[in-house]
C-alpha cells in the first residue's frame, strides 16, 4: 500500500483512498508517542492531533524506493513534531530557541551526572557534561521559570496574600498629569484679570456673582470673560 501511495498521481482520487486507510492503520503509532508526552501539561488530545498531521506528512514524504522501513522514518517525524509543538507552543513566555532547545539534554545530564556525583550537579558540571558554555546552562536552567505562569489568584508565602494583591495599580492620577502641566503653562499666559476669574471659578468653586463682586466686575461681564478665557484655553490645549 506504501508503495502504491506513493507511485500514485496527486491527482488520483485513489491516493485519498490509500492515505485515509495508511493513516488508520498507523494512527495507533501516533496515540503510543502522544501517551508517552501525556502529564507534561498538554492535553493528550492536542498531542494526538499533533502527530496525526505529522503522520499525514510522514505519508506524503516517505519514498518506499529508498529502501527504509516506513517506521523509522515515521517515528522520529511525529516524536519531533510533538516535541516541537511542545517547545513552540506551551512555554508561558517568549524564550530563545537555543534555551529551550537545551532543555531535553540539561534534564538528561541532570539525571546521569546525579547518579555519578551522589548530588545535585552544578551548572559548570552540566556545561562541562554536555560541552557548551557554562553562561547557556544558567541561562537555561533560569528559562524553565517561564515555562508555566502562576495563577494571579495563588497565595505568596505566607497564605494570606496572593500575587494580584501585590501587583501595583495604573495611577489615574498619571494620565492627568500631561494636561495638568499643560493648563499650568495656559493659565500663565492669561492676563492677570482672566488668570483670576478662572482660578475663582473652577478652583475656588465660588459662582459669577460672587467672582464679580470681588474683581469689580458685573456678572453679565465675567460670564463673557469666562466664556472667551475658556475658548482659549481650550484651544491651546488642543493645539499642544
Amino acid at each position: 500500500m506504501l508503495a502504491e501511495y506513493a507511485a500514485l498521481d496527486r491527482s488520483d482520487p485513489r491516493r485519498r483512498v490509500l492515505r485515509d486507510e495508511l493513516a488508520t492503520a498507523y494512527l495507533p503509532v501516533v496515540h503510543h508517542i502522544a501517551r508517552r508526552y501525556s502529564g507534561r501539561g498538554e492535553p493528550t488530545n492536542d498531542l494526538e492531533q499533533v502527530g496525526a498531521v505529522a503522520l499525514l506528512g510522514a505519508l506524503e514524504r516517505f519514498d518506499p524506493e529508498r529502501g527504509a522501513e516506513f517506521l523509522s522514518f515515521a517515528i522520529p517525524t511525529i516524536t519531533g513534531e510533538v516535541r516541537k509543538h511542545f517547545r513552540d507552543r506551551t512555554w508561558s513566555m517568549r524564550v530563545p530557541r537555543r534555551l529551550k532547545d537545551l532543555q531535553g539534554p540539561i534534564g538528561e545530564a541532570v539525571t546521569t551526572l546525579s547518579a555519578t556525583l551522589n548530588r545535585a550537579p552544578r551548572p559548570s558540571e552540566i556545561a562541562d557534561h554536555l560541552d557548551v558554555p557554562v553562561g547557556e546552562v544558567v541561562d537555561a536552567l533560569g528559562a524553565q521559570r517561564a515555562y508555566s505562569a502562576d495563577s494571579l489568584d495563588a497565595l505568596t508565602h505566607s497564605g494570606d496574600t496572593s500575587l494580584l494583591d501585590l501587583l501595583g495599580r495604573a495611577d489615574a492620577e498619571l494620565v492627568k498629569a500631561e494636561y495638568r502641566d499643560e493648563l499650568r503653562r495656559a493659565l500663565a499666559d492669561l492676563p492677570d484679570r482672566e488668570r483670576t476669574i478662572v482660578i475663582l471659578r473652577f478652583f475656588g468653586d465660588l459662582t459669577q456673582t460672587e467672582i464679580a463682586a470681588k474683581v469689580g466686575l458685573s456678572q453679565m461681564h465675567v460670564s463673557r470673560l469666562l466664556a472667551s478665557t475658556l475658548a482659549t484655553l481650550r484651544a491651546r490645549i488642543d493645539v499642544s
